[in-house]
């Protein structure tokens, strides 16, 4: 044993975890964990700019990386509380990070001292584990429970909070003592396997929803496996995009009232059994349950006991981590393949592909100012298939889930539940940050890009280079469209004449913010875009640049100021705003082909 600091134990145990890469703000509560990271060397730290931005680096991080943790650093009082968004934007997911903060002395923690915040009362609800050590001695093994909370089960964040005494305590500690637990991992029976391969086999027009615990479990090769052996179409949900590839015959594209596909919504309608794998049945997927799950019966397979029936009761539920189903779903597969058991489902599956290639929206607009679909086209076209994209919420997320094309798990990294605007820029950051040779694309419109903008000077600074799509019309475009139901547009406007902008670029002195101006007054590269024409050769410049300069890169482009994008309330009824491309007479309204069809333009 060898006397220590707590804090140099907790990096020396931090390091057996296989902890790399660390984000966050220092402060005079957390300076002691940050002297032992300085001292070690080891462990690579990313200022942020503001703590919530950290954590929104740490979630990113780790969803990127396999395996590997992102790491929040921050002080006490307002440097916890800054984190909670990034908490919550994590649990929601199913993300884990951990997060650890500075706190007062522990004799001062009930004496309301200067920014000492009972931060583990207030993120509990947040996490799998929220914590202040009291005693020296539990650290290390209190964070070796930590790790393992994190990696088992339903995977999500942790907290420990720090009080100041306790990081500067010296405790006995030898770090070959310390190992990695071993994540708990629930399994499939192989009676509740047969069981979901006989109600497949009972059923005529099956569907698999893949959900993002298949890319958690690192399952997706497996997933694809299982659905060529029973040729089952696959629906991944926005969390699950990515596990089968956009181009494979058996992916169908995604099924909701937003974020999905016509056909997609049309083939899931057509469906008569389900077999969610590693999914939530999350409202923005399924729309009302009697929609969902009337003439259909259900298998759900999730890691989470308790989110088995959360939604609705399934005809079978099956507590099981994806990649363990998946393994055992192939073995009994083969062993039926081999013995001729598994039924022809052709004419389903070509079915199923006929909509695919009808059933589409329009996406190639050549007018200016720019239709948003124009520049996902540009993106289908221009980048390369193995971009990393990368997002959050609003009108150019939606837009970006109907429109854009994606081949690989990790591929698609969204804050699906929570959707906290700012979010895009920190977690494409941290995705830079785990992925140093991936391209990555962010995807924002510009009041997410403005909400945590400052965080742009971190890539410069860091030399952490990523292209940044930033979709301009200068309004709350979501929310302007949510607003119709109201019978009003209240609010949701940013443009205003900008006074700093010359009388030469009239086509932006009434979009208000200079985009252009403020990337760069950040040390970084920006680009505008205001003709489809255009975008190759901003493209191929953005690239230059970022290889030149190390930096992120913003290209703008300028959007006509009001694009409705299509969504509903039901799956069987789906406002669409653009022109249709439906090219079967066939294809009816009663699969799903709707419905209320109106001008994109308004005001």
């Amino acid at each position: 044993m060898a006397k220590m600091k707590c804090v140099e134990a907790l990096v020396k145990a931090m390091k057996r975890e296989g902890i790399s890469c660390a984000f966050g703000v220092p402060g005079a509560a957390i300076n002691p964990l940050y002297a032992a990271l300085k001292e070690d060397g080891s462990i690579r730290h990313i200022l942020a700019r503001h703590v919530e931005g950290a954590s929104h680096m740490a979630e990113g991080y780790t969803r990127a990386a396999k395996g590997n943790i992102g790491v929040c650093l921050g002080t006490s009082g307002p440097g916890g509380t800054d984190m909670i968004t990034g908490l919550y934007s994590a649990s929601a997911d199913s993300i884990p990070i951990l997060c650890m903060t500075g706190q007062a002395p522990r004799d001062k923690l009930d004496k309301e001292d200067f920014q000492a915040v009972d931060i583990a009362t207030i993120a509990r609800p947040l996490t799998k584990m929220a914590i202040t050590v009291m005693e020296p001695d539990r650290l290390v093994s209190i964070f070796q429970k930590a790790m393992y909370l994190m990696r088992s089960d339903r995977p999500g964040p942790v907290l420990i909070d720090l009080p100041i005494d306790v990081q500067m305590a010296e405790i006995d500690f030898y770090e070959h003592d310390y190992v990695t637990l071993q994540p708990s991992k629930p399994k499939a029976t192989t009676s509740q396997i047969l069981r979901a391969l006989q109600l497949l086999d009972e059923s005529e027009r099956p569907v698999i929803v893949a959900g993002g615990g298949i890319i958690s479990a690192d399952a997706s090769e497996l997933l694809v496996r299982f659905a060529e052996l029973n040729n089952i179409p696959v629906i991944p949900t926005l969390m699950g995009w990515g596990s089968i590839p956009d181009d494979h015959p058996l992916m169908q594209g995604r099924v909701g009232l937003q974020t999905s596909h016509r056909y997609g919504n049309a083939s899931f309608l057509r469906s008569d059994c389900v077999i969610g794998i590693g999914n939530r049945w999350a409202n923005r997927h399924t729309g009302s349950i009697d929609t969902y799950t009337k003439g259909r019966k259900f298998i759900h397979i999730d890691i989470e006991p308790t989110q088995i029936g959360r939604i609705f009761a399934p005809d079978l539920g099956i507590v099981s981590d994806a990649r363990e189903a998946l393994i055992s779903l192939i073995e009994v597969s083969l062993d039926r393949k081999a013995q001729g058991l598994i039924p022809d489902r052709s004419a389903w599956v070509a079915e199923c592909e006929h909509r695919k290639k009808h059933m589409l929206r329009r996406i190639d607009f050549d007018q200016v100012p720019l239709k948003p679909q124009s520049v996902y086209h540009a993106m289908n076209e221009l980048l390369d298939r193995d971009t990393c994209y990368v997002t959050t919420i609003g009108l150019s997320q939606i837009a970006g889930a109907q429109f854009l094309k994606v081949y690989n798990p990790r591929n698609w990294i969204n804050a699906a539940q929570a959707g906290p605007l700012g979010w895009t820029m920190p977690a494409a950051l941290g995705v830079r940050a785990a992925l140093p040779d991936k391209k990555i694309v962010a995807l924002s419109g510009d009041y997410d890009f403005q909400f945590m903008v400052e965080e742009l000077a971190v890539g410069a600074q860091h030399k952490l280079p990523y292209l940044h799509i930033l979709l301009n019309n200068s309004y709350l475009g979501l929310i302007r469209q949510s607003q119709r139901g109201f019978d009003m547009e209240y609010q949701v406007s940013l443009a205003f004449e900008n006074i700093n902008i010359s009388d030469e670029d009239d086509a932006i002195a009434n979009y208000g913010v200079d985009h252009v101006a403020l990337a760069e007054a950040l040390g970084c590269k920006a680009i505008r875009v205001h003709r489809p024409e255009d975008f190759q050769e901003a493209f191929k410049k953005a690239e230059e640049l970022m290889e030149k300069y190390q930096v992120p890169v913003v290209v703008e482009c300028m959007l006509e100021p009001v694009t409705n994008i299509s969504m509903g309330q039901e799956l069987n009824c789906i406002n669409e705003f653009e022109e249709i491309l439906c090219l079967d007479e066939n294809l009816t309204a009663d699969t799903g082909w709707v419905v209320d069809q109106e001008s994109s333009s308004e005001g």
